[in-house]
C-alpha cells in the first residue's frame, strides 16, 4: 500500500516547511562574526584546515561599519584574515595585501599571501575546549581583535598599527604591510626550521621582539605559544578589523592612547574596547537567539491549524 504523502498546499506541509526554515543554526555550531571598523572595505579570507569542512564562504567583501556572521561546525579548525586594497572587476581581481591568489573574491581553499595578520581557531580541541590566537608569524597587514562572547575568556589581538613602526627592510605593499623576518630573509633562525626547528634552538629575534612589544598577546614567532594561545569553552567569537577606527570619519572614535605592554597583559585596554568594537551580528541571528523565531513560529502554526479545522484564530497577526 502506498504511504500517505503531504500535499504541498496542506496545512501539515506548511507547518513542516516552516519548521525546516525556522530551525535555526546547525546544532552545536558556533558563530564567527566579522566586523569592519576600517575606513575602507576589506575582503575577509577564510581557510579551513585540511581535515575540516569548508565554511559557507571562503571570501567576501565587508564595507566600513558592516558585519557578517558565519557558522563554524563542531571540530572545525582554520584561519581568517583581511585582504585590503582589492580591485575586483566582475568578481575577478587581486588585492594589495593578504591576497589569496584565487583571482576571485572567494579564496576557494587558498591561504593568504604573506604578510597578513591571521586569526587561527581550533574548535572543540583537547578537553573539548576552543583554541584561538592572533598570529604575526606570517607578518602583519591590519589591526585585528578577537573577542569570545563568554565572560572570563580572554580577548586577544594586535591592535596597534605596526606599519607605522615597521623597519624599512620589512616593509611591503607600499607601506601597507610589514613582513616577518622569515618572509623577508628566509633564514632558518628566523623561520624556525632546519637546525632551528625546535623551541630549544629557535629563539625570538630582534624583529619578532619588535612585534611582541607592540602586540604582546599575538604570536611573534613559531614557538611563541606560552603567551599567545588562548582557550575557551564552546562559544561564539567576534573578529574585528581595525578595532580602534571609526569607519565613518576615518579618524579614531576616541582619542585612545597607544596601549602599553602592561595594559594589554592585564586586559584593561582590550576590555575598554568591548563596548565599541564588537559587532552585534546580523538582525536574524540576534532575533533567533532571543526567541523571536520561536514565538513567530508558534503564532503561524496556531493560525494554520485553526484554518485547517475550519475555524478562525482568536487573534490577529497585525
Amino acid at each position: 500500500m502506498a504511504q500517505p504523502s503531504l500535499l504541498l498546499g496542506s496545512p501539515a506541509s506548511v507547518v513542516l516547511l516552516l519548521l525546516t526554515f525556522f530551525q535555526g543554526p546547525v546544532v552545536n555550531a558556533i558563530t564567527f562574526t566579522f566586523a569592519n571598523r576600517c575606513t575602507d572595505t576589506v575582503w575577509p579570507g577564510l581557510l579551513s584546515g585540511s581535515t575540516s569542512p569548508p565554511l559557507e564562504t571562503t571570501g567576501f567583501a565587508l564595507s566600513p561599519g558592516q558585519s557578517r556572521s558565519i557558522y563554524g561546525p563542531t571540530g572545525w579548525s582554520g584561519r581568517f584574515w583581511a585582504r585590503s586594497g582589492c580591485d575586483f572587476n566582475g568578481g575577478k581581481g587581486t588585492c594589495v595585501t593578504g591576497d589569496c591568489g584565487s583571482g576571485e573574491i572567494e579564496c576557494r581553499g587558498a591561504g593568504a599571501t604573506p604578510p597578513a595578520t591571521l586569526a587561527e581557531f581550533t574548535l572543540d580541541g583537547d578537553g573539548g575546549k576552543d583554541f584561538y590566537d592572533v598570529s604575526l608569524v606570517d607578518g602583519y597587514n591590519l589591526p585585528m581583535l578577537v573577542q569570545p562572547s563568554v565572560p572570563g575568556c580572554p580577548d586577544t589581538g594586535c591592535l596597534v598599527d605596526l606599519n607605522e613602526r615597521c623597519p624599512s627592510e620589512l616593509r611591503s605593499g607600499g607601506g601597507l604591510a610589514c613582513r616577518s623576518a622569515c618572509e623577508a630573509f628566509g633564514k632558518p633562525e628566523y623561520c624556525c626550521n632546519g637546525a632551528y626547528g625546535n623551541p630549544d634552538t629557535c629563539h625570538p629575534s630582534q624583529y619578532s621582539q619588535l612585534f611582541k612589544s607592540a602586540c604582546p598577546k599575538s604570536y611573534s614567532y613559531a614557538y611563541d605559544d606560552a603567551t599567545s594561545t588562548f582557550t575557551c569553552n564552546h562559544t561564539d567569537y567576534t573578529i574585528t578589523f581595525c578595532p580602534q577606527s571609526n569607519p565613518y570619519s576615518g579618524k579614531p572614535k576616541h582619542a585612545l592612547r597607544r596601549p602599553s605592554h602592561e595594559q594589554l597583559e592585564d586586559d584593561v585596554w582590550l576590555a575598554s574596547l568591548k563596548k565599541t568594537s564588537g559587532a552585534r551580528g546580523s538582525t536574524m541571528a540576534s532575533w533567533s537567539a532571543s526567541g523571536g523565531f520561536q514565538a513567530a513560529l508558534a503564532i503561524v502554526v496556531a493560525v494554520v491549524l485553526a484554518e485547517a479545522q475550519g475555524g478562525h484564530p482568536r487573534f490577529s497577526l497585525l
